[in-house]
């Protein structure tokens, strides 16, 4: 079992990077960044009344650029891998995401991870580019990556979204034949089928507990098969907002918390009907394709996070104490999973818990990979 942490988001950059080296010596394999222009939590909650992190952070909106970042860290540490959890090919396009992880890929002497996924609407509606067939740009875009990536010669591609003619990419990976490997976010079934296809790992978020990772993951391996590739050459990952305390029934409390509640505002409605549930944006709302925190002003996103059940804040947030974590996690490792990505979301419901969080996922990752 392999374990990563969170990338720092937000200044100061020194911050950041001293949290990279601290986790690479404290022995974690791997750290992550999301590649956001804007937050999950709208700005009119973002209030003292609401959490004092307002007293502090004037916005939710806060980030760093992901691949600047990545770069930043690449140059300070030595070991751990450093990838994006995860980026999409609209804001960047296909040839500058190939040309950007081969340049990561050298910063960091083979370390760079290319998270990728279809996109999130928050990110690329607002700024006015087209958020149309994102599957398929998805898929036209992992094409595009391997075919510049794999010719040195220029060359072609028609698709209903991109278009290359005499295009060209000279610059190498770091090692002679060793590209940065592709590790996708997927949870839908055709996603999973692409991830069987092109991934080289999988790095979906929490939902649907161990035995749904395993259906899934079933379902990328037989795609794998299918394609001619090594199944079991694909790396089974997990993302996962986390929530850890000395007691179980406080890491309920802080899961109260409207902030931690409102990251279930992105799923979709089919994910509330499953189970019995009514998405608080009304039916056929599509989760993260839909979801833009701007467009809520404080009165509706209060009412929209009060309506959320319980139940799903506690299924999609892992949680409780080290050794619950420990041991949710080994369900999934019996599951398939080799790589879990542990993001600290235990202070956004209690920022008194910063410190202790941090050392108690510390024991986790230990514990782990032990």
């Amino acid at each position: 079992m392999e374990v990563g942490a969170a990338g720092t988001i937000m200044p100061p950059a020194d911050g950041m990077l001293k949290t990279a080296q601290r986790n690479e010596a404290r022995g974690y394999d791997s750290i992550w960044w999301p590649d956001h222009l804007m937050g999950w939590y709208p700005e009119s909650i973002w209030t003292p009344d609401v959490t004092p992190l307002a007293n502090f952070q004037s916005s939710p909106h806060v980030f760093f650029d992901a691949v600047a970042a990545i770069a930043a860290v690449a140059v300070s540490t030595e070991r751990v891998r450093l990838g994006t959890s995860v980026t999409e090919p609209v804001r960047r396009h296909p040839a500058q995401l190939a040309q950007e992880w081969l340049t990561l890929d050298h910063l960091s002497k083979g370390r760079a991870i290319l998270g990728i996924g279809p996109g999130e609407g928050e990110n690329i509606v607002p700024y006015g580019l087209s958020y149309d067939r994102p599957v398929t740009r998805f898929e036209e875009a992992l094409e595009i990556v391997r075919l510049l990536w794999e010719n040195e010669e220029p060359v072609d591609f028609d698709g209903p979204n991109y278009t290359l003619r005499r295009a060209v990419l000279g610059l190498g990976p770091y090692q002679e034949g060793r590209f940065p490997p592709i590790w996708i976010g997927a949870h839908g079934p055709r996603m999973l089928e692409l991830t069987g296809r092109y991934g080289d790992g999988w790095i979906p978020g929490l939902t649907g507990g161990p035995q749904e990772y395993g259906k899934r993951l079933a379902v990328i391996r037989a795609a794998a098969t299918a394609a001619g590739r090594d199944p079991d050459a694909i790396t089974p990952a997990l993302y996962a907002y986390t929530v850890v305390a000395e007691d179980h029934e406080a890491a309920h409390e802080i899961l109260r918390h409207p902030l931690l509640a409102g990251n279930q505002l992105v799923l979709s409605s089919e994910a509330y009907e499953e189970r019995g549930f009514s998405h608080p944006l009304g039916e056929g709302f599509y989760g993260i394709r839909d979801y833009v925190p701007t467009r809520y002003p404080k009165d509706e996103a209060l009412k929209a996070i009060g309506a959320i059940p319980f139940e799903l804040t506690h299924e999609y947030t892992l949680h409780g104490t080290p050794d619950d974590l420990v041991s949710l996690v080994r369900e999934y490792e019996t599951a398939g999973l080799r790589h879990v990505a542990l993001w600290n979301m235990t202070f956004l419901g209690d920022p008194t818990k910063v410190r202790e969080s941090f050392h108690l996922l510390d024991e986790v990752m230990l514990a782990l990979k032990r």
